[in-house]
């Protein structure tokens, strides 16, 4: 794939995100942009760029605010306690379903699904969840197709996960939509990523 301008990942923080969320799909995606002739621009920002303080206290520094992203190829949309009240945040989700118009990809991480699911993203959609979220998800959208047997799962213009470490099997997912798969073979590599069978 070949674009005019370099691929725009944007990860956006928020106070109670799951750090893991964050740190796993970007530091695959970062290793990506260090080694892709598409020099993808991997970005973290978050609502209004200041920093934020994660579920278990660890401070992250965005370098944009959401109004700065420009046009997003990618949104990752992390879950950790922050992610549950913003599925419940008016505003923000009318910032994901104005976003969504414009941006090619869709990534729910773990809880950071729910969001997805009260905006209107997840109707009819298959969709991956962390297992402690799975009824709150369908109590938000029960249309969307939950699949319980997939820690990952591609649904075209939408992947999601259960989070956690399924990130980064996300983000490669990413890579590989982007710039196939012995690119993200050699990204696996760099980070010497080995999930097993």
């Amino acid at each position: 794939m070949t674009t005019a301008s370099p691929i725009r990942v944007g990860i956006l923080v928020f106070d109670g995100v799951d750090e893991l969320d964050v740190v796993g799909p970007h530091r695959v995606l970062s290793t990506w942009a260090a080694r892709s002739a598409l020099r993808p621009d991997v970005v973290l920002f978050s609502r209004d760029g200041l920093p934020v303080r994660s579920a278990t206290g660890l401070d992250l520094v965005p370098s944009l605010d959401s109004n700065g992203t420009g046009t997003m190829h990618v949104l990752i949309h992390p879950g950790g306690p922050g992610a549950r009240r913003l599925s419940r945040d008016r505003d923000h989700l009318a910032w994901l379903r104005r976003t969504r118009r414009g941006t090619a990809l869709l990534a729910g991480l773990g809880t950071g699904s729910l969001a997805l699911a009260a905006a209107g993203l997840l109707a009819g959609r298959a969709t991956a969840v962390h297992p402690d979220a799975r009824a709150a998800l369908l109590g938000l959208e029960p249309s969307a197709l939950l699949d319980v047997d997939s820690a990952t799962l591609d649904d075209g213009d939408l992947l999601t996960c259960a989070g956690g470490v399924h990130g980064i099997d996300l983000a490669l997912a990413v890579v590989e939509r982007y710039e196939g798969a012995p690119m993200a073979a050699t990204v696996r590599g760099t980070l010497t990523y080995d999930p097993g069978p």
